[in-house]
């Protein structure tokens, strides 16, 4: 019965934490199929660097990406990707390169989660994001990006 007991609140308590992927509804893609898919298409990439347990990108995802304006604009101006951020799962970078989603994570500094960082089809950054977001910072920083990306075009 004790045994019973235990397995019960253990089961309990792993129920209510917090188990973050990508936000539902969204194409996000893993990162080396986003990478493809930017250079087809031109566009740059959102790539969001999350983690399994996050509570921060559970409340972002919850509250930022909720919203169907985020939803249009970042569908419409970017090829999305999620990288696990402590995983090492292995991805092929475009150079050939064979690396872990955790040492992509350190290339771009994504060292807490979540971290939302804009890149070129070269895989250049353009900007960067950290922590809990809103829809408003979600679309501030579109309009970052589209500035940065406009000026580099003239």
């Amino acid at each position: 019965m004790k045994k019973q007991f235990t397995f019960f609140l253990l089961l309990l308590f792993f129920s209510n934490l917090s188990f973050s992927d990508e936000p539902e509804g969204y194409p996000f893609n893993s990162f080396d199929q986003a990478m493809q898919q930017a250079q087809e298409t031109a566009k740059p990439v959102f790539v969001y660097f999350g983690r399994y347990g996050c509570g921060y990108c559970e409340k972002t995802n919850k509250e930022a990406f909720s919203s169907s304006e985020v939803k249009q604009i970042y569908t419409s101006h970017y090829i999305l990707a999620y990288v696990d951020s402590e995983s090492g799962k292995r991805l092929r970078l475009p150079s050939g390169e064979r690396i872990t989603e955790r040492e992509l994570g350190t290339r771009y500094k994504a060292f807490v989660s979540p971290v939302f960082t804009f890149i070129t089809t070269e895989g250049t950054r353009i900007h960067q994001i950290v922590g809990v977001q809103s829809i408003e910072t979600l679309l501030e920083a579109d309009k970052k990006v589209q500035a940065i990306l406009s000026q580099a075009a003239l």
